[in-house]
This record gives structure tokens, sequence and C-alpha cells, in this order.
């Protein structure tokens, strides 16, 4: 799977959602987004290399399948909720601090919890030192040595840089998505071509998950997919492993 093919689908199923991004936005989202941003996504599968090993994942319906369901009632349903808070709450420092607490404690496995805050750490990082923004320090030097899940970075880095919210969730869970079809087209394996079929699968499942998510509230929000968790909890101890969770 290309960045530019990639790529070229994100930019798709953003402009399918929304007609007020404009060129400039949109060249943050990309970057953003980009498998090239470096932030460790693709060290990690959330739990699919334990579920291809156990026959739950063979084909590329299989594949759109699980991570449909992660995406609509799993951490990226959660994620996404995340994110719109974050959002909306970045100009309030003791709301947003309190969310980062709660994001960095709301993964159902060690591995899971290492994989949101590792990136999230490493997406503040960068961020602040490519498109840096004082709302950015100010939660850095707040935050300190403290997890920040990656939903929770790019909530405060999409408001401080006054983003679309819908294309933003869109852009982010397209990516979340699109990282787990790569790890699958190696684990499984498959070919680029049904790699790209499952990613093109996930789209109106893309759609609804933004729906979802804007009509969430946080109170409301949880999680419904145990079978991603358990294969996570395997995969701790799975005997060959490619990936970290």
């Amino acid at each position: 799977m290309t960045i530019v093919t990639t790529m070229a689908t994100a930019i798709t199923t953003i402009t399918a959602m929304t007609t007020t991004i404009d060129p400039a936005s949109l060249y943050r989202l990309m970057a953003w987004f980009s498998p090239a941003y470096p932030i460790g996504a693709f060290s990690y599968s959330h739990g699919i290399e334990y579920a291809v090993e156990a026959g739950f994942v063979k084909t590329a319906a299989d594949l759109s399948d699980w991570i449909g369901e992660i995406l609509l009632h799993g951490a990226g349903h959660v994620d996404a909720v995340l994110l719109k808070a974050a959002y909306e709450s970045a100009g309030d420092p003791a709301a947003l601090d309190g969310l980062a607490d709660l994001a960095a404690a709301w993964r159902g496995t060690a591995e899971t919890a290492l994989e949101s805050g590792q990136q999230g750490g490493s997406f503040l990082l960068v961020t602040r030192a490519a498109w840096g923004h004082p709302d950015l320090d100010s939660f850095a030097a707040r935050r300190g040595e403290a997890t920040v899940a990656l939903s929770i970075a790019i909530g405060l880095a999409a408001a401080a840089h006054r983003l679309d919210l819908k294309a933003v969730l869109a852009a982010y869970l397209h990516a979340f998505g699109a990282n787990l079809v790569s790890a699958a087209v190696r684990l499984i394996p498959l070919g680029q071509t049904d790699g790209q079929r499952a990613l093109a699968a996930l789209m109106p499942v893309t759609e609804a998950a933004v729906t979802k998510a804007l009509a969430t509230p946080l109170e409301g929000c949880g999680t419904a997919v145990p079978m991603v968790d358990l294969c996570s909890m395997q995969h701790e101890t799975q005997y060959t492993r490619l990936f970290r969770s």
C-alpha cells in the first residue's frame, strides 16, 4: 500500500464528508495523517496480529468487517468521541487535562494503552516542532511526563489550527483503519489490491463512525468489541510477533 494510494483514498473519504475544508487545512490533514508522519503507527496492529494467527481474519472481507467493528464500536469510536471532546475543550485547560487523564486510562489492555500513548506523545512532539502553536506548548508543559493519548493530542492540535472537526474525525478514522489494513497486508498476507478493496469497503463505515461520534456525548461513550481486547491480551504472549500490539 503506497503513501500516494493511501492519501488518495483519504482525500476521497474526507471530501465526501465535508465541503468546508480549505486547501491549507487539507494540507495539514494530509501531513498529520500521512503514513510518513513520524509517530510510529506502523509498529502496531491493535491485536490483528493475533486475530490472524487464530484464524479470525483470513480474507479482505474478514479484515474490513473486523476493522469496521473497531471503528464503530471499539477504540476507534472512543477515540473519535475523545478527540471531539478535546477539540471542544481546547480553551479550557482544566477540562482538557481531565480529558487527557481519562483518555490515558481508556484502553482495554496494556498493549493498546502503549499504542495510544506512544503515538500521542510522538504526535505532540513532532507537531509542536513542525506546526507549532502556543496552545500545544502550554498543554505539553502542564502534562510533563504524563501520558498523552493520540486522540487528545490531535483534538487539541486541530482546534489550535482551526481545522474543521468533521474533516479531522474523518481523517483520523481513515488513518486508524488504513494502518490496520497495512498491517494485515503483511500478516495474512493480502495482496496490495485486496488491501485497497478492504480500505474502500471501510469508506461508508468511516462515514457512519464520524456521524456516530458527533452524536455521542462523552458520558454515553463505550466499547462493545471484547474479542478485539481478548486478541490484544493474547498478543502479549504470542510466540512470534512483528508488531507491538
